[in-house]
């Protein structure tokens, strides 16, 4: 998602190549996402650039997308008595409390019927989330950037970066190509592919997290359900096409890879929403684990690498990868063409909080 949609906007102008590494784009994290759009999930630099994304996710622009990208969803989120003090602290906040509402436990358990009466006695509504179209987003993305002659090449896995006088040559396979700037949009393999250029990594770790589907209890009518979110984030339900996605919101520090669940975190999952629900987890319809990448302070890396001219960092994405990319791929067209950020997204984002050489820094 990251790297052909800020592909979509460089390519108005300008010759752009994206190389996948696999036989088809989208095929780790942007097609493994839970597909939630929501305002207060993430810290304050995810939360302002999933702000500034709702324009075009809940738009009716039919030019980039003919279908609706958005549906409304709701999200809840839950504590037990011993979490109180956390569910309101975050209530507080002053970019969650426009967002948000908060609910007793009679009210909480209104909206999510499943909870166990003894579980949840507070919940934090943001009616506003909603479901991504994930796919007809990408799609949507892909389109743009081919109608303006951008150029897609899958099973493209990048072998080497080198400097040719002031433009790299980037070799993958038996081809290879010249080009004045590489924007490093390679997930859980961002740091890896600095280092074929001889780059100082960033600190970009990733973490395997695990979901699951189970099947709806019987004669419930899920469909209007909120995805409901522990506070302490240690699992989540959301109704997915009729039945139940199960999640221990799992965090695993994992090599980049084509990350594959473990029993041990479906039954963690299983375990979790059955104590806090009435939810009988009989059969698992599917499971599957996708990586989320972060850098250490948890915030998108976007910008010029500082110790290599042309070398441009677009990673870091987290979990929010999806929600954010409409945002993400303004930015980094903007950077990218050295104009800062965007005027319209400049008062909650700087410059300073996506560079590259702020996690260096922090680590220092």
């Amino acid at each position: 998602m990251a790297g052909v949609s800020a592909a979509s906007h460089l390519a108005t102008d300008l010759a752009v190549v994206v190389l996948e590494q696999e036989v088809q784009a989208g095929f780790h994290a942007t097609g493994r996402s839970a597909a939630l759009f929501s305002e207060v999930y993430g810290n304050r630099v995810v939360r302002a650039l999933s702000r500034a994304s709702r324009p075009v996710l809940f738009g009716d622009d039919e030019s980039f997308c003919t279908t609706p990208l958005a549906r409304s969803r709701g999200s809840l989120w839950i504590g037990r008595r011993d979490q109180v003090a956390a569910l309101s602290a975050f209530a507080a906040l002053p970019d969650i409390a426009p967002a948000t509402h908060e609910l007793d436990a009679r009210e909480t358990a209104a909206l999510f019927p499943i909870l166990r009466a003894d579980y949840a006695v507070r919940g934090l509504l943001e009616p506003s989330a909603s479901d991504i179209d994930v796919d007809a987003l990408h799609q949507a993305y892909i389109r743009a950037f081919r109608r303006r002659g951008g150029r897609l090449i899958t099973d493209a896995r990048v072998d080497a970066l080198s400097r040719e006088g002031t433009r790299w040559r980037v070799r993958f396979g038996a081809e290879s190509i010249l080009a004045d700037v590489v924007v490093n949009a390679a997930g859980a393999w961002a740091d890896e592919v600095a280092a074929l250029a001889g780059v100082q990594g960033v600190g970009i770790r990733p973490h395997r997290r695990t979901a699951l589907l189970v099947d709806a209890p019987a004669a419930r009518d899920i469909d209007d359900w909120p995805m409901a979110i522990d506070i302490d984030e240690t699992f989540y339900i959301k109704p997915d096409a009729g039945r139940l996605l199960l999640s221990p919101a799992d965090e695993t520090p994992s090599p980049p890879c084509d990350a594959q669940p473990e029993d041990w975190d479906v039954a963690v999952a299983v375990d979790r929403v059955q104590t806090a629900t009435t939810l009988e987890c009989r059969r698992i319809v599917a499971k599957w684990a996708g990586l989320r990448s972060f850098a250490p302070d948890r915030s998108p890396v976007v910008g010029y690498d500082e110790t290599s001219p042309g070398f441009f960092w677009l990673a870091g994405q987290g979990g929010y990868g999806i929600q954010t990319a409409p945002a993400l791929a303004r930015i980094a067209d903007s950077l990218v063409r050295h104009r800062g950020i965007p005027e319209d997204l400049g008062a909650d984002v700087s410059s300073f909080d996506l560079s590259p050489s702020r996690p260096r820094h922090s680590a220092d």
